[in-house]
C-alpha cells in the first residue's frame, strides 16, 4: 500500500501557500506554522481483568491568538502526533472563517476504543481527563467529541474535571448531553449549517433552491440532517449512499422513509430506486453534490467526471488539491469544508457561551444565530473569491489566516 500522506505536512503547505499570497512576515509565518503547545501523556487505566494498560494521549493547541483553543477528541489506534497537530491547525482556520473567538485544538488517545468494555471506556476516559486537566479549561482549551467519542465521553470528562477543580464546570467541554449543559440544536448543527450556506449561495445567484437536484454521499448524522433540511426547502434529493451502497431515484427519495430504513437495516440499499455505487453517485448530473462521508473521495482520477454544479463539503477533506484545480477549471463551485461544516463548532461555541452564562437558549434561538453566522460567512468567502479570482477554498483560507495573523500582529511584535 502507498504510504499515507503526512497530514501535518499538508496542513503546513496549505498555510504557506496562502501566507505567501498574504505576504506575512517571517515571524508570523514561523509562529503559525506550528502549534503553540503539544502535550503528550502516558495514560494508565485498569482493564476488566485487573491488569493495567498504558496508552498515549495527545492534546495539541495550535493558537490562542483569538481565544481559547477548541477542538475534538478522537480515540483511535491510528491517532498520531502529526495528525493531531494538523487537525488543530485546521480548527484554527475553521473558527476564524466563521469569526468565532477561538483558536484550534485537537486531541486523541492511541487505542482501539471500540474493543473496550463499557467499564474500560469510562475508566480510560476519566484517566485521560485527569491527565488533561492542567492544560484544558473554559478559559484556555475546550475539547469536544470527534471520532469514536460522543456525549457520554464528554459527560465523563466534564464530571472528572469538576472533581479535579473542586466545583462543577460544564464550560470545560462541549458536545455534552442536554441534561448536563449541552446545547439544543447541536445534533443537527453540521448539516443545518451546510444547508444555510447552500441556501445563501443560490440567493446570492438570484436562484431558488426549490427544485434543485441533490446527491448526498454519506448518510450518517451530517448527511441525514443535510438531506432532511434541504428537502424541507423544496430541493429534490435524488441519490443517497452509505458505505454499503447507494440509491438513485430521479423522482426523488423520501428522506423520512430513508432515515427510518437506515435505522432499521443499517443501510440505504433496499429503498425504492436504482442501486448504484458511491463512485457513480459522485458522477451524477445534479445541481448540488454533498460529500458527507470520508476524506479524499473526489480525486484527480474522478474529478473530470463530476457533473454537479455546486459541491458543499459536509465531510472533512473530501476533495484533493488536484481535484480542486480540475473542478475550478470546469467552473464548479465548492463550498469548502472549513466553511460548509463549521456549523458544528459554531453551535459548540453557543454551548460554551450558554454554560458560561448559566443561561440557556431555545432551539429556535440557536438555529437563528447559526443561520446569521453561516450566511454572513458565506458572503465574506464569496466576496473574497470574487475579488481575488480564486477558488472558494483559497478564499476561506485567506480570510481565516489574515484574521489570525492580524490578531498575532496586534498582540505580539512578530
Amino acid at each position: 500500500m502507498p504510504e499515507k500522506p503526512n497530514a501535518f505536512a499538508i496542513a503546513q503547505q496549505q498555510f504557506f501557500n496562502v501566507a505567501d499570497k498574504l505576504k506575512l512576515s517571517a515571524g508570523i509565518r514561523a509562529f503559525l506554522a506550528e502549534p503553540e503547545a503539544v502535550h503528550v501523556f502516558t495514560v494508565p487505566f485498569k482493564r476488566d481483568d485487573g491488569s493495567t494498560q498504558v496508552v498515549t494521549g495527545i492534546r495539541a493547541q495550535h493558537s490562542f491568538a483569538r481565544g481559547p483553543a477548541k477542538g475534538g477528541l478522537r480515540f483511535h489506534p491510528d491517532v498520531t502526533v502529526d495528525e493531531v497537530k494538523a487537525l488543530s491547525m485546521w480548527m484554527t482556520w475553521k473558527c476564524a472563517v466563521v469569526d468565532i473567538p477561538y483558536g484550534g485544538g485537537k486531541g486523541g488517545l492511541v487505542i482501539d476504543y471500540k474493543a473496550l468494555s463499557a467499564g474500560e471506556k469510562e475508566r480510560l476516559t476519566r484517566a485521560f481527563a485527569r491527565r488533561m486537566a492542567p492544560v484544558i479549561g473554559p478559559d484556555f482549551d475546550i475539547p469536544a467529541p470527534d471520532v469514536n467519542t460522543g456525549a457520554q465521553e464528554m459527560a465523563w470528562i466534564a464530571d472528572e474535571y469538576g472533581h479535579t477543580v473542586g466545583h462543577p464546570e460544564p464550560a470545560v467541554i462541549t458536545g455534552k448531553p442536554v441534561e448536563l449543559g449541552g446545547s439544543l440544536g447541536r445534533g443537527s448543527a453540521t448539516g443545518r449549517g451546510l444547508v444555510f450556506c447552500v441556501e445563501r449561495f443560490f440567493e446570492n445567484n438570484k436562484q431558488s433552491i426549490k427544485g434543485k437536484t441533490v446527491a448526498v454521499q454519506g448518510f450518517g448524522n451530517a448527511g441525514q440532517y443535510a438531506a432532511r433540511l434541504i428537502a424541507g426547502l423544496g430541493a429534490n434529493v435524488v441519490a443517497i449512499s452509505d458505505s454499503k451502497g447507494a440509491i438513485h431515484n430521479p423522482k426523488g427519495i423520501s428522506i423520512g422513509a430513508a432515515i427510518e430504513h437506515k435505522n432499521k437495516t443499517d443501510q440505504v440499499t433496499g429503498l425504492d430506486g436504482k442501486e448504484i455505487t458511491n463512485e457513480e453517485l459522485l458522477q451524477l448530473e445534479v445541481d448540488i453534490l454533498i460529500p458527507a462521508a470520508l476524506e479524499n473521495v473526489i480525486t484527480a482520477q474522478n474529478a473530470k467526471k463530476v457533473r454537479a454544479k455546486l459541491i458543499a463539503e459536509a465531510a472533512n477533506g473530501p476533495t484533493t488539491p488536484e481535484a480542486d484545480a480540475i473542478l475550478f477549471k470546469k467552473g464548479i463551485t465548492i463550498i469548502p469544508d472549513v466553511l460548509a461544516n463549521a456549523g458544528g463548532v459554531t453551535v459548540s461555541y453557543f454551548e460554551w457561551v450558554q454554560n458560561r452564562q448559566r443561561f440557556y437558549w431555545t432551539e429556535e434561538d440557536v438555529n437563528t444565530r447559526l443561520r446569521e453566522i453561516m450566511r454572513r460567512s458565506l458572503d465574506q468567502v464569496e466576496r473574497t473569491a470574487s475579488e481575488h479570482q480564486c477558488m472558494w477554498r483559497e478564499a476561506a483560507y485567506r480570510l481565516a489566516i489574515e484574521r489570525v495573523a492580524n490578531a498575532v500582529k496586534t498582540s505580539r511584535n512578530l
